[in-house]
């Protein structure tokens, strides 16, 4: 089995643009913020992630890390055969990509992305 590279990883923010700034003055991660979607982006290196606001779906202390899959729905078949949990299902970004979400067995939330970040 081919080992899967991390790709993208999103940190809670109460304020995304305060949490940009603090990211922004420790390590340098640039930031682009999406006001129609609540989101921000920034670039660390090789990889990225995001801020999404805090609410619902996004939770204080809940990074969530994004594994990179070539195909999401037959991940997700493996994922539940090996005791995980399926929470978002395959759900289209248009313009950039796909992604899901799951629980692993001890309850932790990862997500699946096949697509462009950025």
């Amino acid at each position: 089995m081919t080992k899967r590279n991390i790709v993208h990883v999103e940190i809670p923010a109460a304020n995304r643009q305060v949490s940009a700034k603090f990211y922004s003055d420790l390590f340098g991660w640039d930031a682009e913020h999406f006001e129609e979607m609540k989101y921000s982006m920034f670039q660390a290196g090789n990889a990225g992630g995001g801020y999404p606001e805090i609410g619902d779906d996004y939770h204080v202390g809940s990074v969530i890390v994004y594994i990179d899959s070539q195909d999401i729905d037959a991940d997700l078949k493996r994922i539940e055969q090996a005791g995980g949990k399926t929470v978002y299902p395959k759900t289209e970004i248009p313009g950039f990509g796909s992604y899901a979400m799951f629980n692993d067995p001890a309850g932790n939330t990862l997500a699946l992305w096949t697509g462009t970040l950025g």
